[in-house]
């Protein structure tokens, strides 16, 4: 039996309900026919952004929403997607599949979404191919309440009250898709913009999120952090999980993969934990007298699109592998919400590893989905140390811990959520709950149905939580976990 210990009498703080957010791209089907299906569509729909799909992201949770990009962010001019829809100018998507993009999802029609969805905005701003001039706009335009020449076209547009919205970031991957620019010269970039994106009134500063590093590129972080640190509010970071195949140009299959890449996935996923360690030692030693939060905007798993599929919409499907990548990376952000303040999955509807999946009128919730849901207790919650015993499991090289745990204390008592990674054995858990108090009742959930288990179009709900049957005790609960499984216990 694996022992856990909860320690009411320790925590790193507050959890943010934004390390729940999601990312949005003008990429596939995520915005058109994934979010937004415009005025005339048959599908349910109100004010063009589809129902079901609010509905569910609703009822998951969703605190926060990132959009437009992702690389199509610094092609993004925003001008193009305000006013009458029949007169914005139509474009090719040259990031994502050549397509036509006619530009009828602009900044309105985000911020209506995110008034429906009942979330934050995040806007990317565009630093690669705008300028500083444009951004600044930009920001005025969604935020000035006042009398001025872009508050002035926004109730032209109808819209009077000012959106207010919060948080911006400089620019999307400015060392690859957002301008190929080296650590040195974004930092000078990012001080400029920095200073021209404005408060518009004291009670709704917007929140700087400064273009951060690309997986383990530790120069970028401390460059970035040292010189604009006094300018910005975070810094981000991107790390996509892969399964390692014998071809690095091959991500491996969404479904029907090896028990190889089974483990190299859990085991690539959990280098997470290394990345957040170190980059936020990195921004604690150079953030100077101002506070620096960690941003993992961008996060997730990258595999090969579906069969059939366009190369450039990153389609695949979404299996246990998948809910057990999620429930790792949330739980390593909640033991780190010291100083991860926002985390956003890659992406919300139909591109990689997507909550939910749309097909004309029909929509699936992924196994991903159903572990958002499940963790949403997370949310605002005070995050509680926590430890479990371990062994490896797995093959070869691909060793990983059989089991991996995070636990808050909110509103509604003690979350405990704990994932077992092994596929074939299943683990006992002995909780010792410690500095909490009386707790007399224990609530379990589980997800599982085989590691490559996925649910799809006219298959009905295969990957769903059930019950889960867990005993208190007199100092915490024990429970048995299944194979490939994450499991929520609450505790009043």
């Amino acid at each position: 039996m694996a022992k856990a210990i909860v320690n009411g009498n320790r925590s790193k703080g507050t959890i943010n309900p934004n390390i729940y957010g999601h990312f949005s791209e003008h990429l596939g089907r995520c915005v058109y026919n994934g979010l937004y299906v415009g005025q005339d569509s048959d599908i349910p729909h109100v004010n063009g952004m589809r129902a079901d799909v609010v509905e569910a992201l609703k009822k998951m949770g969703i605190p926060l929403l990132r959009w437009p990009g992702g690389c199509f962010a610094d092609t993004y001019h925003w001008r193009d997607g305000i006013g009458p829809q029949e007169s914005r100018k139509k474009i090719v998507n040259t990031n994502w599949g050549g397509v036509t993009e006619d530009n009828s999802f602009g900044t309105h029609e985000f911020l209506e979404l995110c008034r429906q969805l009942g979330c934050q905005p995040y806007i990317s701003g565009n630093v690669g191919s705008g300028t500083v001039q444009e951004f600044s706009d930009w920001v005025e335009y969604c935020n000035m309440g006042g009398q001025s020449p872009m508050a002035g076209e926004r109730r032209q547009n109808g819209q009077e009250a000012p959106w207010n919205v919060k948080y911006w970031g400089i620019g999307n991957e400015a060392w690859g898709c957002g301008g190929s620019m080296r650590a040195e010269f974004y930092a000078d970039l990012c001080r400029q913009y920095a200073t021209y994106l404005r408060n518009y009134d004291s009670e709704h500063k917007i929140y700087k999120i400064a273009s951060g590093a690309n997986v383990d590129d530790y120069h970028w972080t401390k460059t970035v952090v040292e010189q604009a640190g006094g300018l910005i509010d975070a810094v981000s970071l991107h790390y996509y999980t892969r399964p390692r195949t014998k071809d690095w140009n091959d991500k491996g299959a969404a479904t029907g993969f090896p028990r190889q890449e089974y483990y190299s996935t859990l085991r690539n996923t959990l280098y997470m934990e290394e990345l957040v360690e170190n980059h936020s030692r990195i921004i604690r030693q150079y953030q100077g007298g101002r506070q620096v939060g960690l941003c993992v905007d961008e996060w997730g798993t990258w595999y090969d699109v579906e069969p059939g599929t366009n190369p450039g919409f990153l389609y695949q499907q979404n299996t246990m592998r998948d809910a057990l990548v999620a429930a790792i990376n949330l739980n390593i952000f909640n033991n780190h919400c010291d100083t991860v303040v926002m985390a956003n999955l890659a992406q919300v509807v139909n591109v990689l590893q997507a909550v939910l999946l749309t097909e004309g009128s029909k929509l699936v919730r992924t196994p991903t989905y159903h572990v958002f849901e499940m963790y949403q207790g997370h949310q605002g919650a005070k995050q509680l140390e926590s430890y479990v015993e371990t062994v490896l499991t797995g093959e070869g090289e691909n060793q990983v811990p059989n089991l991996h745990i995070s636990a808050s204390q909110g509103p509604e008592g003690v979350l405990v959520t704990a994932a077992n990674l092994d596929d074939k054995r299943p683990a006992q858990l002995d909780c010792v709950l410690a500095g909490l108090g009386q707790l007399s009742q224990v609530e379990g959930r589980v997800l599982t149905g085989g590691c490559g288990a996925f649910n799809d179009f006219g298959a009905g709900e295969i990957v769903k939580p059930a019950a889960l049957a867990a005993a208190k005790v007199e100092e915490g609960f024990q429970a048995v976990l299944p194979p490939c499984s994450v499991a929520a216990f609450t505790l009043r």
